[in-house]
């Protein structure tokens, strides 16, 4: 009798199924979301990494020419970076970087996803500062702020 017993048990029951697809599914509501925050905030990074670049891309332009500001402010079109600009996200603009003797200041716009962060006179201190969350102005007018309008 015992043998019969034994032959006869194959697989899993549907209880044991379902128990499976429920701690499944537990796991997937938890995992999901945080994927997608990953995600949006790796997109965000990859933005400020552009413009950081866009600040190092000013140095070495001031450092190949060398012209003799005398303390003034000068200020570093998009055109004359290009040269040493390599940024492939087509959502990215630089407006131009401002080197005022000691600081230099980023302004232009980069989406990430749904959100547009854009810079304003932002150094490369408050770039790497800001953690904040959606659509934003990073730099002196908005000094790590979320921006009133998101889009």
């Amino acid at each position: 009798m015992m043998k019969k017993f034994l032959k006869n048990e194959k697989g899993l029951t549907l209880i044991e199924l379902l128990a499976v697809i429920v701690i499944l599914g537990i796991i997937a509501a938890i995992a999901i979301p945080s994927i997608g925050g990953i995600i949006q905030k790796s997109r965000e990074d990859a933005v400020k990494a552009d413009a950081l670049q866009a600040i190092n891309s000013a140095k070495v332009y001031m450092s190949s020419n060398t012209t003799s500001t005398g303390g003034s402010t000068t200020t570093i079109t998009s055109t004359q970076l290009e040269p040493y600009l390599d940024v492939e996200n087509e959502d990215f603009t630089v407006t131009n970087v401002i080197y005022d003797g000691s600081d230099y200041k980023f302004n232009g716009t980069g989406k990430a996803g749904s959100v547009t962060l854009t810079f304003t006179n932002a150094t490369t201190k408050q770039i790497k500062a800001d953690n904040k969350k959606d659509t934003r102005v990073i730099g002196d007018s908005g000094t790590n702020s979320t921006a009133d309008s998101k889009q």
